[in-house]
């Protein structure tokens, strides 16, 4: 299972931390992703960070101002979010697929989480 939390609403240039922890999988041999999805849209990769060296993507909306990182300790992944825009308002979810290289493709990632609703206001 993964569970996402820390989503809200927050002011546009505001930051807000999500967190997704997992269980019932062995977190390090899993490269782990960030997705949103807006209304009307399609699911969007934004980041993923990989499972053998923690080498990190990002989306191009997201780059610099988002950071996503993970403690295999706690078999828990975060995406620190900064700068927060109205078009950044979606439902984020995190993902979790088997092996070492990263992907934003929703096809390629076989666990979700529920998701986690981020209103940014402007």
């Amino acid at each position: 299972d993964l569970v996402e939390s820390g989503g809200g609403l927050v002011q546009a240039g505001g930051s807000l931390r999500l967190s997704c922890v997992a269980s019932g999988l062995p977190f390090k041999d899993y490269v782990m992703g960030w997705f949103r999805q807006a209304p009307g849209k399609e699911r969007e990769g934004i980041s993923s960070i990989n499972s053998d060296d923690d080498a990190t993507v990002y989306a191009d909306s997201v780059k610099g101002r988002f950071t996503i990182s993970r403690d295999t300790a706690k078999n828990t992944m975060y995406l620190q979010m900064g700068d927060l825009r109205s078009e950044d308002t979606a439902v984020y979810y995190c993902a979790a697929k088997r092996g070492i290289s990263s992907s934003e493709d929703p096809k390629n990632y076989a666990y979700w989480g529920q998701g986690t609703q981020v209103t940014v206001s402007s």
